[in-house]
């Protein structure tokens, strides 16, 4: 079945860096569009990131362009975000899927793995 393990979060300093990776298994990982999202306390969880299959091609949130790059390695089944000048506002819980389409904000599969969370936070 589907597995989606986020992992890279913690405690940062604003301004501060973190490098997240969602390890997935149970599907055809290089065929599909991938993104990054995230949940903060009280608020509907949001896409902030997406890349193609092949990673040729990715779009970012407005409120994460310029600081945060997503990325993908299709031999280890691996995406990533990379996270710089982090701000309170980036505390969340952030999750991997795959993507319905590319050029939607609909995950693919129902099912999301645990997260993991990031605090930004003197």
């Amino acid at each position: 079945q589907v597995q989606l393990v986020e992992s890279g979060g913690g405690l940062v300093q604003p301004g501060g860096s973190l490098r997240l990776s969602c390890a997935a298994s149970g599907f055809t990982f290089s065929h599909l569009a991938m993104g990054w999202y995230r949940q903060a306390p009280g608020k509907e969880r949001e896409l902030v990131a997406r890349i193609t299959y092949d990673g040729g091609d990715t779009v970012h949130a407005d409120s994460v362009k310029g600081r945060f790059t997503i990325s993908r390695d299709n031999a280890k089944n691996t995406v990533y975000l990379q996270m710089n000048s982090l701000k309170s506002e980036d505390t969340a819980v952030y999750y991997c899927n795959a993507l319905l389409y590319y050029y939607t904000t609909d995950p693919r599969f129902p099912s999301w793995g645990q997260g993991t969370q990031v605090t930004v936070s003197s």
